[in-house]
């Protein structure tokens, strides 16, 4: 029987109890404390690491106990010594003394340190471009000083050379891993363990999630701080969940509860519903008052006196020959959607988000005449742009026919850099970029014009990408250019307002109506007219 029952790490850093199922040892599970979870018959059981002790004396020698479990057990046992008080590490970060750089604290970044050495788990969500990576640094220096703990990034690649240089200004070994290769244990005892870009673990499903979960649970932690200056990217609860799972909040305990009491209405499709719209605006302030003691959520605007950002809205006008062919490249796609859902081909939800992304590359490459007016008056008046859009086409269009420097995924790391470096040196003056290479993590503030080609699906991918350049360090004012042609820029960016306002409400202190519709209905209407 020992062959068939066994006691394993599962995937997410929990103890998978796996057997032929019996009821009398399935009765027995039922009662272990801390509780488990069963998964059903292919499963098993799920439980706590510090079930481990109970696990042990219900099962003894009818189970076998896999040896990375074994080894995460041993762990648990010793005790760390325990870390001072909050007044010693907060002197221990001697936020009074200039950095090796010359730099010193800002107010903000200093009470952002405070607060997270009260914390062992927390959510630091300061708007992109406040310094959250110099206020976690800080803090694990502090705990750094006064124990024998080591410092684990998880950053990606492309922002390890920035989290080098904070550290040396800091005097801080640190040690970094990426996202692509998160390693299944934690490599110190007493890790204090930062998670950079931390929306990447937003969805529950994905490999990258769980592994950082099991990281989450590794008995050699000390304390785990996310950073991410979108939380809640795409006005989803549900792409909190893991990241309450991964901090360890006591309100994800139960996935399924936590998914029927905050997601339920929040995922409605056809709600044009006063009712549901209220409940949605309702839950969402409910779960911003439960957690709001382990996230920190702060906005430059309040914090810092810096140079406006301007929003300025380009409404195309094509010509006539522009338009002949506009139209018939969007006849071509509405056609093709229309006549494979006719045939039962697709379902409407799935090709209508394919439909919509091929009307959006045609309608960001008919801009780029104006794109390139713009820019070019811009460029040839000694002031730098930054254009961000989701397609390479018309990024490598505009290369062509203004210089510049491309900086897309399809680069290396090296060649990445170098054109940042190239831009922010002053070397060149326009860097075109996709949102999901220049749209995280990067310092562009030299830009003083940012366009958007055509807007991401999400408020949060917009905002990221337009603070890139909209930053602590910003010198002058930042004029965001978008670029609007027919009624999908219309049917999107009234999309984001709306997602926009959602995260308000969880973030924000504003009390605003939120009006739901998903993308696909959006767009399968303005089908129905086309």
């Amino acid at each position: 029987m020992s062959n068939s029952c066994y006691l394993e790490l599962s995937e997410e850093g929990l103890i998978k109890v796996r057997f032929p199922f019996d009821a009398v040892t399935h009765s027995q599970l039922k009662k272990i404390r801390p509780r488990g979870i069963w998964k059903g018959m292919n499963h098993g059981w799920e439980f706590p690491l510090i079930a481990i002790d109970a696990l042990n004396d219900l099962l003894g020698n009818r189970f076998v106990l896999n040896e990375e479990l074994a080894d995460w057990s041993d762990i648990l046992k010793k005790s760390f010594k325990d870390l001072p008080s909050h007044e010693i590490l907060l002197k221990s970060a001697a936020l009074d003394v200039e950095l090796l750089d010359g730099r010193r604290p800002l107010p903000h970044q200093c009470s952002g340190v405070s607060w997270l050495l009260r914390r062992n788990c927390a959510l630091l969500a300061d708007e992109m471009g406040l310094g959250k990576t110099l206020t976690a640094l800080l803090a694990a220096r502090a705990i750094v000083r006064c124990s024998s703990a080591k410092v684990v990034v998880v950053a990606p690649v492309s922002l390890h050379v920035h989290w080098e240089t904070e550290a040396k200004a800091l005097g801080l070994d640190l040690f970094l891993e990426s996202w692509s290769s998160l390693p299944r244990s934690l490599p110190f005892e007493q890790t204090i363990l930062i998670i950079d870009e931390a929306h990447f673990a937003q969805s529950i499903k994905a490999k990258r999630t769980k592994s950082l979960l099991r990281l989450s649970r590794d008995p050699r932690l000390r304390a785990i701080w996310l950073l991410t200056g979108t939380p809640m990217k795409n006005a989803k609860p549900y792409q909190l969940l893991p990241l309450l799972e991964i901090i360890n909040h006591p309100i994800v305990n139960n996935r399924g509860e936590f998914v029927k009491r905050f997601c339920k209405n929040s995922i409605v499709l056809h709600s044009n519903s006063c009712l549901v719209n209220e409940k949605v605006r309702n839950e969402l302030k409910e779960l911003k008052d439960i957690i709001a003691p382990f996230i920190l959520y702060r906005d430059k605007k309040s914090l810092l006196d810096l140079p406006p950002k301007i929003r300025i809205r380009h409404k195309i006008t094509l010509t006539p020959s522009q338009e002949l062919g506009f139209q018939y490249r969007l006849a071509l796609v509405i056609s093709e959607y229309h006549s494979r859902i006719k045939k039962g081909l697709v379902s409407p939800d799935t090709e209508s988000l394919v439909a919509l992304g091929a009307i959006r590359q045609i309608g960001a490459e008919f801009k780029l005449p104006e794109a390139y007016r713009l820019i070019k008056e811009l460029i040839d008046s000694g002031q730098s742009v930054v254009l961000f859009s989701s397609f390479i086409r018309p990024l490598k269009l505009l290369n062509v026919r203004l210089g510049g420097d491309l900086l897309t995924g399809r680069q290396s790391l090296k060649e990445r850099q170098a054109a940042v470096n190239r831009f922010q040196g002053g070397q060149t003056s326009l860097l075109l970029t996709t949102y999901a290479t220049g749209g995280f993590g990067l310092n562009l503030n030299r830009a003083s014009n940012v366009f958007l080609l055509e807007r991401p699906w999400t408020p949060g991918d917009l905002c990221q990408a337009e603070d890139r350049c909209h930053r602590l360090d910003s010198k002058h004012p930042l004029n965001s250019h978008w670029l609007h042609l027919g009624f999908v820029d219309q049917l999107i960016d009234g999309l984001v307002a709306t997602k926009a306002e959602k995260i308000d409400v969880f973030l924000g202190n504003k009390n605003v109506s939120i009006e739901r519709q998903s993308l696909s209905r959006m767009f399968r209407s303005c089908m129905q007219l086309a």
